[in-house]
């Protein structure tokens, strides 16, 4: 496959959708909270730990796997491999009947779907020049956000349409929201097919001359983890100023549509349709506007627009997640969690770009699994975990989860931006040493 090729884009593409089809299946509990909870008997903080832990742990303990993998097989492979076991898993948690089941279900989930950022982007360097790699990135990254949008949005029409049908398979009259998995889980099986067709790119250091070619093995998972200590500086704020603004993106979808239900009065489909309308709207926008005011703040002159475009993004959001708990109706709350989506989302592509122009080639596929290690354990581990404590546990009410939701979205934002400045004053020597552009 040449360069820049319809065929790198097809694959590009196709990858988008996987990943798309990917935060369907993870995301779509969250709209199903409540029918969870009362039907499994559970608590907020029982149904985070679904949400969060038991998909986090699995996706943390087999990234470096994969990461590992990606730098050595055959990257379209594993990428088939992975969504058929996503896929399999989300229809298995329509088959649950009990936390520890959904629990277990949630967690294969979370293993398989680690295979798809290291494959991924190691694909897309290899399949693209230097020049058209941040765009490849781009596209590749609206997935989540087309995936977290749809997710309720189908999952809200589902809802509304599964009422009274029968449950297939040998456990007939299970409840809609079990329903909701399987239909959710089942279109990934074609996806895998369609990867099928991707044909496997020759390795490179994906156009961004790092010039530290290491033979077909690369570096070990050793290696690269005492590289990224010698060179804290720059990899620690980095990674704990993503940390702390991924708690924000990922708390807000996770506890958004429980808040407009429960402050609100909104029904479950109202809620899936309208607020997932809003997320992908609001995402994909992000994603998008986050590399274009880069290049414009490039274009003025400003030294690291990356970075500063991703704290742009922090500070935007910070104010409107304080403010959500405030908010005078359920249109002025759901304006307020699109805005803030919106602006967290700046963040994303220009981070991965940051990430790949400071960190030599042939570690790419390893530190992007440790960059997912760090921010999927605390995105998905901790934020949607830490809002239900406050509640819980705290404010010991469950009608308060907006004020603890706005104020640990809020308050995680703005701790990001001391992090994220001293990152981009460490940025320029990494990205001048490993050759690389911004």
């Amino acid at each position: 496959m040449n360069k820049d090729s319809p065929a790198a884009w097809y694959a590009a593409v196709l990858l988008a959708v996987a990943y798309a089809v990917a935060f369907i299946d993870r995301q779509v509990l969250n709209l199903l909270v409540d029918p969870v909870k009362a039907d499994l008997g559970l608590s907020d903080t029982q149904v985070s730990l679904l949400q969060g832990f038991a998909f986090v742990f699995a996706y943390v303990a087999f990234g470096p796997v994969f990461g590992r993998l990606a730098d050595r097989g055959n990257r379209r492979n594993l990428l088939v491999l992975g969504v058929c076991l996503w896929s399999g898993f989300t229809v298995l948690c329509g088959y649950a009947d009990s936390f520890l089941g959904l629990f277990v279900a949630r967690a294969g989930v979370g293993a398989a779907e680690a295979v798809l950022l290291p494959a991924g982007w190691s694909l897309l360097a290899d399949s693209f020049s230097r020049e058209q790699l941040p765009r490849a990135m781009s596209s590749f990254l609206l997935g989540p956000f087309v995936g977290g949008g749809l997710a309720l949005i189908f999952g809200g029409l589902i809802v509304s349409g599964v009422e009274g049908a029968v449950f297939p398979g040998p456990r007939a009259g299970r409840a809609p929201w079990q329903l909701t998995f399987v239909f959710v889980g089942a279109p990934g099986l074609l996806i895998a097919a369609l990867l099928m067709t991707v044909r496997e790119p020759p390795r490179g250091d994906g156009g961004n001359g790092g010039g530290d070619a290491r033979g077909r093995d690369g570096f070990s998972l050793g290696e690269v983890l005492r590289y990224l200590w010698a060179e804290r500086a720059f990899y620690g704020r980095f990674f704990g100023g993503m940390a702390l603004l991924v708690v924000t993106l990922y708390a807000l979808p996770a506890w958004t549509p429980a808040l407009l239900m429960r402050a609100h009065g909104a029904d479950a489909g109202s809620v899936g349709v309208e607020y997932g309308m809003a997320t992908l709207v609001a995402g994909s926008a992000g994603v998008l506007l986050g590399p274009w005011l880069a290049h414009r703040l490039a274009r003025r002159g400003l030294r690291e627009p990356l970075l500063r475009t991703a704290m742009s993004g922090a500070a935007g959001a910070a104010p409107l997640c304080l403010l959500l708990p405030y908010a005078p109706g359920y249109g002025a709350a759901l304006a307020a969690a699109a805005l803030a989506s919106l602006m967290v989302n700046f963040a994303l592509p220009v981070a991965a770009s940051a990430l790949q122009s400071a960190t030599p080639g042939r570690m790419r596929g390893l530190a992007s699994s440790a960059y997912a290690f760090v921010l999927t354990s605390t995105g998905l581990g901790i934020a949607p975990t830490l809002v239900a404590v406050i509640t819980d546990g705290v404010l010991r009410d469950p009608a308060q989860l907006g004020l603890s939701l706005g104020m640990i979205c809020g308050i995680s934002a703005l701790l990001s931006l001391p992090l994220l400045a001293g990152a981009a004053r460490r940025h320029a020597a990494h990205a001048g040493r490993t050759g690389a552009g911004a």
